[in-house]
């Protein structure tokens, strides 16, 4: 990831990257939405009070497997939209579900997924429909969900279409058959069982498992919606294999522990760059720790390709990338080397979506302004990254005064565009809560939301 970081730190853009970008570009998106046929519904249907179309907010959730790390995403439109058309007709259903797949479809999101699999719900009538087609079938996992509405296929017609998607390489996920009882003859075709935390007891899960044992003992199980460590620990002892919800990001007291020693020789460097340590001082620091130094130049060195000489000095390695660059990469190399626990992975991939969106929506500011914004993004969940009190993380960093009080207190010129990144990361958010948020810092909700696909997509590739 760290190569990756200083590629595009040095603006190098590989492969991944430029499709990323490309296909995030705000213009493909307005086109998208321009082309969608959710004018095309009936009267009355996918629209709003005024008449015109529902907006479509897309967002994301981690999936993390047993050992806390991301092993997935959710991709669902914004919980304010699934709301609003949550009694809609079927055929409503379809065209959201239509503009969720070909946003993905547009974003080339088997390439950025790599290893990773997409959680996708939609209608079960919606598996017949020709768009899946253009969906990268090897990291998908479809979820039908059942309609209230008739003209659903029969249970027989449903399996049949599951089974020869399957063979097309999709896979599968049932929603919790003690609640959809409807699809129970389809778990054997299930390589996931969704639950929800909120339901989930210790009698429900072992009359749950007794009947998955003899149905689907192939399929692994997914809990959404955990909301702390506590909830998490009890899915997992409950066998779940695969965990979804704010327990992601969620504080625990960490009051008695320290920096790492990595982390504090990293942060010892940071805090003299950001007292204006001369260059041959900061070289002198580097050259202390002779791995540091090592993993530098043969970053910096990656980056350069294109260089007539390798960069063979400390002191070469510095100019090259300059001050600011510099403590970015640093900032960045701090909060991952410590933090050999698979969630403080998940809450620093978080923070890079964060940092990344809030520079992006800022990008006719200052480059100084767009680097403490990007540092806000960043730091915002470094207690929980470094896995240390706040207060111990951002000590060493010789932060500017106003990122500091957006990180501590939520307050500042920074803070708006962090609130507004947070409620688009947040797909249990209200429709009211992110309009606001972005009135605030002066976008448009559309606009939010197209800048943190393009920063998730960002955040995706350079960890590859």
């Amino acid at each position: 990831m760290l190569k990756a970081f200083l590629d595009w730190l040095l603006g190098r853009r590989h492969g991944a990257a430029r499709a990323g970008a490309r296909a995030a570009d705000p213009q493909d998106f307005e086109q998208l939405n321009r082309n969608a046929p959710l004018r095309e519904a009936a009267a009355g249907e996918g629209q709003g009070e005024d008449g015109g179309a529902i907006a479509t907010y897309l967002c994301r959730e981690a999936v993390l497997g047993r050992d806390q790390r991301i092993t997935g995403y959710q991709f669902m439109l914004h919980e304010g939209t699934r709301n609003r058309i949550r009694h809609s007709s079927r055929r409503v259903h379809h065209l959201y579900a239509e503009v969720l797949v070909r946003n993905l479809v547009s974003a080339d999101i088997g390439r950025l997924l790599g290893h990773r699999v997409a959680f996708i719900d939609v209608p079960d009538s919606f598996l017949s429909h020709p768009c899946l087609a253009d969906l990268p079938a090897q990291n998908i996992v479809l979820v039908p969900t059942p309609h209230a509405e008739d003209k659903g296929p029969q249970i027989e017609v449903l399996g049949e279409t599951m089974a020869r998607l399957r063979q097309a390489g999709f896979r599968f996920g049932l929603p919790d058959p003690m609640i959809i009882s409807e699809f129970t003859p389809l778990l054997p075709l299930a390589d996931a069982i969704i639950l929800r935390a909120p339901t989930l007891d210790a009698r429900r899960g072992l009359q749950l498992s007794r009947l998955l044992a003899d149905a689907a003992p192939q399929a692994r199980l997914l809990v959404r919606d955990l909301p702390s460590l506590e909830d998490f620990r009890f899915a997992f002892k409950m066998g779940a294999s695969l965990f979804q919800g704010p327990f992601i990001t969620s504080r625990e007291d960490w009051a008695e522990r320290d920096l790492g020693p990595n982390t504090a020789r990293i942060a010892t460097l940071i805090g003299r760059l950001r007292t204006d340590g001369d260059t041959r001082e900061i070289s002198a620091l580097l050259k202390q720790d002779g791995a540091l130094s090592l993993r530098l130049l043969r970053y910096v060195n990656s980056a350069a390709s294109t260089h007539p000489e390798p960069i063979a000095s400390i002191e070469h390695a510095l100019a090259m990338l300059g001050h600011d660059r510099l403590y970015r990469w640093l900032v960045l190399l701090a909060c991952s080397t410590d933090g050999s626990n698979g969630r403080a992975a998940a809450a620093l991939e978080t923070a890079l979506v964060r940092a990344r969106m809030m520079e992006l929506l800022a990008e006719e500011q200052p480059l100084a302004r767009r680097e403490s914004l990007f540092l806000v993004g960043l730091l915002s969940l470094a207690d929980v990254i470094m896995q240390v009190p706040l207060d111990k993380a951002l000590a060493p960093l010789a932060l500017a005064p106003e990122v500091t009080l957006a990180l501590k207190k939520g307050e500042g010129p920074l803070s708006p565009l962090l609130e507004l990144a947070m409620a688009c990361e947040r797909g249990n958010a209200d429709r009211e809560h992110l309009q606001q948020a972005a009135e605030r810092c002066g976008v448009t909700p559309d606009r939010a939301s197209h800048c943190h696909i393009q920063a998730l997509l960002w955040a995706m590739d350079i960890q590859q």
